[in-house]
């Protein structure tokens, strides 16, 4: 398989009023996006509520994400669970349906355990029976444990680790990776707020949460920066600062849901107990995208 690359957004899971998945909103999103320059998507992952999902929705979302997006453009599956038994059944069953990629976070409710020996063990044993290329997906701020670098590049030794999403955002630890990992082994940016840094040390891309709202945007930045144009890049990156604090640290899950209503695709309620963005927030969110240029009205 060819190694990805490029700007990928996490997409949001739609749901009804009654708290159900609702597939038919959800692919009209897939569609939305499969017409946009992004890369491809990422199902399952953290801004796609996925630890409240069920087995079998997880399955069917990546499904139907499949089947709705155009060929040409990616899909990569999040099949992280806690145990590995229930990692390698979902990386299969979501590879069987049309996953490319399984982007797999560390086990973490049992965090005193979780130490590096445990997490190299359970990531080599995942690849070595994954029929697909295994991501690691390094979300130290959800899921409380960070992977450090002398981890990952062991683990990228690995003929079927392929790359990590690093969304702990230390820049020094990413620096790191790209500097010791084996050839080839790609490396994301997963958040909008540092994807210019990422790229100039030798990152790939970027999942990133706020390409769910502004997807060309975002991989316009990766665009500019390969066209050897950085001042445009650097100016927009810097630009989008507001807009991914909005979506991420300051509004949640609630706020990027209602950033994506705002500029036309689909994000509705998110899944209790989560709740969605206040009049307020909504608001605020608005005045952000107007500064970016996103909104006109």
């Amino acid at each position: 398989m060819s190694s990805v690359r490029g700007i990928f957004a996490p997409i949001a899971t739609a749901f009804n009023a009654a708290g159900d998945v609702d597939y038919e909103v959800y692919a009209e999103n897939v569609r939305a996006f499969g017409a946009t320059k992004l890369a491809g998507l990422v199902i399952l992952g953290s801004n796609g509520e996925f630890t409240l999902l069920s087995h079998e929705e997880k399955v069917k979302l990546v499904e139907v994400a499949k089947k709705n997006l155009p060929a040409g453009k990616r899909v990569i599956a999040g099949t992280g669970c806690e145990s590995l038994k229930e990692t390698v059944e979902l990386t299969k069953e979501c590879a069987d349906v049309g996953a490319e990629v399984a982007l797999v976070v560390t086990p973490n409710y049992y965090k005193r355990d979780m130490n590096e020996g445990a997490l190299e063990k359970f990531y080599t044993m995942l690849a070595d029976v994954s029929p697909i290329p295994v991501m690691i997906y390094n979300m130290p701020g959800n899921a409380g444990i960070n992977v450090p670098s002398s981890l990952t590049v062991k683990l990228s030794n690995h003929p079927n680790i392929t790359g990590i999403k690093d969304s702990g955002g230390n820049i020094v630890q990413i620096s790191e990776v790209l500097a010791r990992a084996s050839k080839g082994f790609s490396v994301f940016a997963g958040s909008g707020s540092y994807l210019l840094a990422t790229l100039m040390l030798g990152g790939v891309g970027g999942t990133l949460a706020v390409a769910n709202v502004v997807p060309n945007y975002c991989a316009e930045i990766q665009e500019y920066y390969e066209k050897g144009d950085l001042a445009t890049a650097r100016k927009m990156q810097l630009a989008l600062l507001p807009l991914n604090a909005a979506v991420t640290s300051r509004f949640g899950i609630g706020g990027m849901k209602a950033a994506m209503d705002l500029v036309g695709y689909k994000g509705g309620l998110p899944r209790l107990p989560i709740l969605p963005a206040p009049d307020d927030t909504r608001k605020e969110i608005g005045r952000i995208l107007k500064e970016l240029g996103v909104l006109t009205v």
